[in-house]
Order: C-alpha cells, then sequence, then structure tokens
C-alpha cells in the first residue's frame, strides 16, 4: 500500500481491502455495546433467577457455618468441606454465568460478526513505542474516545445516583426482612438496577456504534493510486499481459505452421489468402482446416507448403470463405463438401501424375462458392 496521508485517501475500500483488514482481526468493535448486553443479560438473570440464586448461595452459607466439632480439627475434612462448598457455589451461579457469557458471545455478531484472527495474536511492538502511543493520545481518535469515556461517565453517574435515591427506602428495609425473603427482595432490586443501567448504557451504545463504523470505514479508504496498484495485482500488469498474449499468439502460430506440411493442399487467394486443408477419410467425415492466414502469415503458409511438396490451387472465391467460416481445427461447412470434393480429386489426380511422370490435369475453376463472402470494393481478388 502506498503511503497516502489521510486527506488524500478519498476513495472507498475494495472487497479485497476489507477482505485484508478482516484477515488481519481489524473489524468494527463497540464496546459500549457489549458492556449494554452484558449489563441487560445480568440484570435479566439476577431479576428473573434471584431466588434460585440467592438460594443456593444461602445454601452454601449455612453448610459452611455449620461445622461440626470433629471436622474442624481435622485438616482433610476441612479441605473437603471447603471443595464441596465451592462445588455448590458454581452450580448455583452456573445459570447466571452461562447466560452473561452466551451474551459476551453474541453482541459481536451485531458489529462486525465472529472473527479469529492468528495475525491479531501476534506481537505488535509499535503499540510499545511511547512516542506513537503519545500521537494516538492526542489524535483525533484519541479525543473522540475521551469525550466518549467523559459522556459514558456522566451518564452512567446520574442513573446510579437516581437509582440509589430511589431504593434507599428500599435499602433500609431489608434488614427487617427474613433473609430468604431478604435474598430474593435483593436480587430482584440489583436485577433492577442492572436493567436501568443497561438501558443506559444502550442509548450510549446507539450513538457510539455509528461511531465506530464511520471510524472503521475512515481507516480503510483507499487513494487513487492504492486501487490501481490494487489492480494491477488482481488483473495483472497490462504490459505483462499484452506480453503474455503475444507469446501465446506466436506459439499458437508456431503450431499451425507445424501442421501445413501434413496437409493435402493450401488454397490460395492467390496472395491475400491461404488456408490449409487436410482430409483422412479413415479418421475425419470431412476435410479440417490445420493452417489459415492472411498477407504475411498466408505467404508463410505458401513459402512451407511449398518446401514439402504440398500442392497449392488458387481458388480466390474458395479461400475467401474458409478464411471467413471456418476456425483452425474446424470441419468444412456441408455447403462446401461438393467444391472441396472436386479440388482434393484434383489434387489426387495431380498427385498421381507427378508420381508417374504423366502430364498435369487441368485445375478446376471455382468461379462461384456457396457460402462466399460478398465481395466489396476492398476484397482481396
Amino acid at each position: 500500500m502506498s503511503d497516502g496521508n489521510d486527506a488524500e485517501k478519498t476513495e472507498s475500500p475494495t472487497q479485497k481491502r476489507l477482505d485484508e483488514a478482516r484477515k488481519k482481526g481489524q473489524v468494527p468493535r463497540s464496546r459500549d455495546l457489549t458492556a449494554a448486553a452484558v449489563t441487560l443479560a445480568g440484570g435479566l438473570g439476577l431479576y428473573g433467577l434471584g431466588q434460585f440464586v440467592g438460594n443456593g448461595l444461602l445454601d452454601v452459607m449455612r453448610a459452611g457455618l455449620t461445622i461440626a466439632p470433629v471436622d474442624a480439627v481435622v485438616p482433610d475434612r476441612m479441605v473437603f468441606a471447603l471443595g464441596a462448598g465451592a462445588s455448590r457455589a458454581f452450580l448455583a451461579l452456573i445459570p447466571l454465568f452461562g447466560l452473561l457469557f452466551a451474551a459476551a458471545a453474541i453482541a459481536p455478531l451485531a458489529l462486525g460478526g465472529w472473527n479469529f484472527s492468528v495475525e491479531a495474536l501476534q506481537p505488535n511492538f509499535d503499540r510499545l513505542n511511547p512516542i506513537k502511543g503519545i500521537g494516538r493520545m492526542f489524535s483525533a481518535k484519541g479525543l473522540i474516545e475521551l469525550v466518549k469515556s467523559f459522556a459514558r461517565f456522566g451518564i452512567v453517574a446520574l442513573v446510579a445516583v437516581a437509582l440509589l435515591r430511589h431504593q434507599f427506602r428500599e435499602f433500609g428495609d431489608l434488614g427487617a426482612q427474613p433473609i430468604e425473603v431478604g435474598i430474593v427482595h435483593a436480587m430482584h432490586m440489583v436485577g433492577s438496577a442492572f436493567l436501568t443501567l443497561g438501558s443506559a448504557l444502550v442509548a450510549i451504545a446507539a450513538i457510539d456504534v455509528p461511531v465506530v463504523l464511520w471510524q472503521h470505514y475512515k481507516s480503510l479508504k483507499m487513494t487513487r493510486e492504492e486501487i490501481r496498484e490494487e489492480s494491477k495485482e488482481s488483473d495483472g500488469n497490462p504490459e505483462i499481459k499484452g506480453r503474455i498474449r503475444r507469446m501465446q499468439h506466436q506459439l499458437s502460430r508456431r503450431r499451425m505452421m507445424e501442421q501445413v506440411p501434413t496437409a493435402d493442399v493450401v488454397v490460395t487467394n492467390p496472395t491475400h489468402y491461404a488456408v490449409a486443408l487436410k482430409y483422412d477419410e479413415s479418421r475425419m467425415r470431412a476435410p479440417v482446416v490445420v493452417a489459415k492466414g492472411a498477407d504475411l502469415i498466408a505467404a508463410r503458409i505458401r513459402e512451407i507448403a511449398a518446401q514439402h511438396g504440398v500442392p497449392l490451387v488458387e481458388a480466390p472465391p474458395l479461400a475467401r470463405s474458409l478464411h471467413a467460416g471456418c476456425e483452425l481445427g474446424d470441419e468444412i461447412p456441408a455447403q462446401l463438401y461438393a467444391v472441396v470434393a472436386q479440388l482434393l480429386t484434383y489434387v489426387y489426380q495431380l498427385k498421381a501424375a507427378r508420381r508417374l511422370g504423366a502430364s498435369e490435369p487441368t485445375p478446376p475453376r471455382f468461379d462461384a462458392v456457396p457460402g462466399q463472402p460478398p465481395a466489396g470494393p476492398n476484397t482481396p481478388s
């Protein structure tokens, strides 16, 4: 990536940039959203499971305070009693802990989703640099975080003071209630307080989430130079791609020229077009085009054919029709069967005459060929 300034980063991040950032662990995260979810879950748990949790912890306390004299003087029994009490306390708190864990795990789904990055686990020693740390403190992002912290503290403090004033008399009444009732009542009070605080944190998260998304999007914006470099990496350098295409054309042309000596006949225009045909009655349904070209390529085809004794037949209409209507490896079209059959008959007669030393047959004329492209003012004759 280029080292452009933020002022130059005016382009939206590409999908590749977003994927790379996610791979590095750079996903939008709102601590306020997670804190609100956990606080609300804790409030619901204490309010709904207060009696179960309170009674379970009360049983643990009673069991811990009722110790037989013989158990008090035997260290092994004391250790066993401590372990049993801890197990019962853990079992009593499991529903509440499970609810909190679920809230902490599900909250990130609302913003950025779950993401596990190995690169994010690697140590980053730049964070230990005090100069960069001071720079982050006095950056625009640091100022925003400072304002958010003061706002968060102010809102939570106001809500907490209002709750204490509202529940002050209830706190005083707890001491007059039976212990079982008082514990459940206390759990409900704490749960209600957490629900109220969680609602305040939701209001904070509603402001924090858009800010986090904006900061994340801004940090991934790109310069036009970065987009061009990424396009080159993804699609390939145009110069390299052009060179590869030229090499592919050269290899294809070389393979095509290697097929010319195997052809039965080369049909010419006579100078502008050349099409080499091959026919093997045992393996082919119809003659196949093994080479074709125009101008310089046509001249090279004629030269190779002459070197290897492949007959050259001047038939401009047929040459134009084959060049325009057939690709390499294609069979000739059905409408040209009769014309090409006449051509091959002449070629076979010519080869036989040359082999026997007899006079060569008269070449056929192809004044009209089915499927021939219409001749225009610039059509080579």
